[in-house]
């Protein structure tokens, strides 16, 4: 008996497969979504024991709630299934091949993470409660439009009135694209993933959008003044200022040799 030819076009196969394979889990970890797609699986394969021991009655029933499965999944998943859509619009401009080739790294204007660090940080001392998203490569457009437009350029006193409590801003995410602040009180998707209870609604919302775009936010609790970073859908809290600053330098990848290595938020 002779091997199946394995071919290129076999080996993209598997690869696409798990890939979304990987994306399914990415999207639906901490959620019920397991659980659910577990008793899918085990209807299908009753279903097909049912039909292999030709008993028609029940392989008929079994039959009709699968048919109808395509529907019920878009019901029970729609939670997923639009984080999914959001997170392939908002990831989209990371694909634009022809204009990362065409663009000069030089034309990119690096986000100056001081100013910010030193808002946090200052902001923390008082329980000032903040949220700062920090966009890269994600198209966040669809946020800034749902927010009050600024484009200011980025200083910490300005982060401070934006936040400072009872300021018509300070409800909601300050966006910060390059070295400008595009928007504020923009509105962010809360996460639908188990979360500890402790987590508020800013630390909720910075991981939703964390999970559906490269952004980075930070976060500053206006209970505790503890500062928290958020990216991937992953969150770290209770950071101090100086490792905050390591942090976004390496996330936003600047070039350290143009600045001064000693160079800490005061």
């Amino acid at each position: 008996m002779g091997f199946v030819p394995f071919t290129f076009i076999d080996f993209m196969d598997i690869i696409l497969v798990a890939a979304i394979m990987y994306w399914i889990y990415r999207m639906t970890k901490g959620t019920n979504a397991p659980y659910i797609l577990s008793g899918i699986i085990a209807i299908y394969l009753l279903w097909v024991i049912v039909r292999a021991l030709n008993m028609e009655l029940l392989s008929t029933i079994l039959g009709q709630l699968i048919s109808v499965g395509a529907i019920a999944l878009i019901i029970v998943f729609q939670p997923e299934l639009r984080r999914f859509l959001q997170m392939i619009g908002m990831r989209q401009k990371q694909f634009n091949f022809i204009t990362r080739i065409f663009s000069s790294g030089e034309d990119r204007v690096q986000t100056n993470v001081v100013p910010i660090v030193t808002a946090c940080r200052e902001m923390a001392e008082t329980k000032t409660g903040a949220l700062i998203v920090i966009g890269q490569r994600s198209d966040l457009r669809l946020i800034a439009e749902g927010g009050i437009a600024l484009d200011a350029k980025v200083s910490t006193p300005l982060l401070k009135n934006i936040f400072f409590k009872n300021a018509p801003l300070h409800d909601g995410a300050a966006l910060i694209e390059g070295d400008r602040i595009v928007a504020a009180k923009c509105i962010l998707p809360v996460t639908q993933s188990a979360v500890p209870k402790s987590y508020g609604t800013r630390h909720r919302a910075a991981i939703g959008m964390s999970e559906i775009s490269d952004a980075i936010i930070v976060v500053v609790s206006e209970e505790t003044g503890g500062i928290s970073i958020a990216q991937n859908g992953e969150i770290r809290r209770n950071i101090d200022p100086v490792h905050l600053q390591q942090t976004l330098q390496r996330y936003l990848t600047i070039n350290s040799r143009k600045q001064s290595k000693g160079e800490v938020a005061e």
